[in-house]
């Protein structure tokens, strides 16, 4: 190899080796990019907090109840007072067995004469008088004696405060129809709010066949709720603390009657169920991030995996570079000297 030809060689291998030198600083810095994801990926990981399954003791608490007669009672709030008594706040409940409640509905016609169902006329509750009209026509009225009817007026009286005091948002008169019950022979009131009767939709415009059912309302059994707040109360506890009897003043603060308490655990079933359902939702969300970072991270470490495969070869590539730039420099060597001895 001539003098011209090796110092052309060696100039190439070195622009070769300062490529793959280049290459080599890219692919590093690439990696340096990549780990830098990794790292932001594996603080995201930490920065995450892991769903946690509600206890059923959060949704569950201790209640004091008491009985007064037909009357069961639920304390609802306890407040220590300085002189040692309490202010208590409980809910009173009981079974109203004279309490108006839904009957169904029923289709009614409006005659010219007034309004049916079936062959029964409906007829106004409350009229001072029960007309002669109105006893002959209904089986129920024309089965009592004038006493008896009497006394039926006094009783409707009470059925329409009744039904203004449960169903307020209705009009304030009512229309009532009696049914006998086959077996036992007595007759039951079925009530229907006067405004609703009339104001309903007829087929021939305002008479005819209601277009729509009408609600029916009866006398029933009803639960019934009230609250008493803030009553004077003393309170009897036993060994381990838990509070046995209760001694509770009128609101005068005179009168006290004691009541044995009895304690009940309560857990609030749907509150609990809502937990648990947003657990569930919130652990699929925290598992689908989990394995969309892993995913994004195995990328990486593939991408990573791929560019340390080309630094290897380059390293090998830069490694005979380098063999061969001593074989050319050796060969240069040679020729110079060769050439100075030629001329000296």
């Amino acid at each position: 190899m001539g003098m011209a030809a090796s110092q052309a060689r060696f100039l190439g291998l070195t622009a070769r080796k300062t490529n793959v030198e280049y290459e080599g600083q890219q692919i590093n810095q690439q990696r340096t990019t990549l780990a830098n994801e990794t790292a932001n990926y594996y603080n995201q990981l930490l920065g995450m907090t892991v769903p946690t399954p509600p206890s059923s003791a959060d949704y569950t608490k201790t209640v004091y109840t008491f009985q007064d007669g037909n009357l069961y009672n639920s304390i609802t709030s306890l407040i220590a007072q300085n002189d040692g008594t309490y202010k208590v706040s409980y809910v009173q409940s009981w079974t109203n067995d004279f309490a108006p409640v839904a009957a169904g509905n029923a289709v009614i016609t409006h005659e010219s004469d007034g309004y049916y169902i079936g062959s029964q006329k409906l007829r106004k509750m409350g009229a001072e008088q029960i007309t002669e009209e109105e006893i002959k026509n209904d089986p129920y009225l024309s089965s009592l004696s004038e006493t008896q009817r009497k006394n039926l007026q006094a009783e409707e009286k009470a059925f329409v405060e009744q039904l203004n005091k449960r169903y307020p948002q209705a009009g304030q008169e009512w229309y009532v129809r009696y049914v006998q019950n086959t077996s036992t022979g007595t007759w039951s009131p079925i009530f229907y709010n006067k405004k609703v009767v009339e104001d309903a939709i007829y087929t021939n415009g305002t008479q005819g066949t209601s277009q729509s059912s009408i609600p029916a309302y009866k006398m029933g059994s009803v639960q019934e709720t009230e609250e008493i707040k803030q009553r004077t109360a003393k309170l009897e506890k036993d060994s381990t603390g838990r509070y046995i009897n209760i001694t509770i003043y009128d609101k005068d603060n005179k009168n006290p009657v004691t009541y044995s308490l009895t304690t009940n655990t309560l857990t609030d079933q749907d509150a609990y169920d809502d937990a648990m359902n947003q657990y569930e939702y919130d652990k699929y969300q925290y598992d689908q991030a989990i394995q969309e970072i892993n995913a994004k991270i195995e990328i990486i470490q593939a991408q990573d995996k791929n560019l340390e495969l080309r630094l290897k070869q380059l390293d090998t590539e830069q490694d005979a570079i380098s063999t061969e730039m001593e074989a050319v420099q050796k060969v240069i060597e040679k020729n110079t000297e060769s050439t100075f001895k030629t001329f000296g």
